[in-house]
């Protein structure tokens, strides 16, 4: 079956710490990401971050049920290894790259659905996801 991978940036006026506490606040994160419906933490670390993260996401085609170990690697990268759901497989991580007074954000998930998905709806998954998820941050760190 198919991959479909994408990455996508975004230039934010916040720090990467600001964008990694943003990212790992999990039970706040559908009050401003709009694909975001429900999120349960499984699991925590000894720190209190989420290591085993439940999600639904509406990906404007259907709505999604995944389950991710969470990597994470504090300040710079929130990675990513699957556990179970909705796809086949599927693998992602974010980036946060201080640049001045900004951090450069960036975004990249591999999924296999395990069938043929068409271009534009893979289109509009990739912009339901990941474009989305871009501005979403942006803005909630940025107002």
């Amino acid at each position: 079956m198919p991959d479909y991978a994408d990455l996508r940036t975004t230039t934010i006026k916040a720090s990467p710490e600001a964008c990694f506490d943003a990212l790992t606040d999990f039970e706040r994160l559908p009050q401003w990401q709009g694909a975001v419906r429900e999120v349960k933490v499984l699991e925590r670390d000894a720190q209190g971050l989420g290591t085993v993260v439940e999600y639904e996401v509406d990906a404007r085609v259907k709505r999604v049920r995944y389950r991710l170990r969470q990597l994470n690697e504090r300040p710079h990268r929130i990675g990513c290894e699957y556990l179970g759901g909705d796809f086949r497989d599927f693998s992602g991580e974010w980036r946060f790259i201080a640049q001045g007074t900004g951090t450069r954000v960036e975004l990249e998930l591999r999924i296999d659905p395990g069938r043929f998905v068409p271009k534009p709806v893979r289109a509009a998954i990739s912009y339901a996801v990941m474009a989305r998820a871009l501005a979403d941050l942006k803005r909630h760190l940025e107002r």
